[in-house]
């Protein structure tokens, strides 16, 4: 399970430094995410008396996961509605 999880955060994390549309970037963080989630499924697997201490840390990453992606969303609706563009490399100018 961790090899798993070391793979999905790679992708995620290769995601996250290549591509340059924001939704992509974003979808790289949740799968980052994700596989820290499956990794914390795997140390609980592992960890026998520490394991609701590994169960409330798997649900802060869940939760934060969630805000996350609803924080995230909503500031690259924004930034699409505000200048038209979706990609990092066309945000050159910061106005405020």
């Amino acid at each position: 399970m961790v090899v798993l999880a070391s793979a999905v955060f790679s992708v995620g994390l290769y995601v996250v430094l290549v591509r340059r549309d924001l939704v992509a970037i974003l979808a790289g963080v949740e799968l980052m995410l994700g596989a820290a989630n499956v990794f914390l499924v795997a140390l609980a697997s592992v960890a026998g008396s520490f394991t609701a201490l590994v169960e409330s840390a798997g649900a802060l990453v869940i939760v934060l996961a969630a805000a996350e992606a609803a924080v995230g969303l909503a500031l690259v609706i924004a930034a699409v509605r505000r200048s038209g563009r979706s990609r990092t490399d066309e945000f050159t100018e910061v106005s405020g």
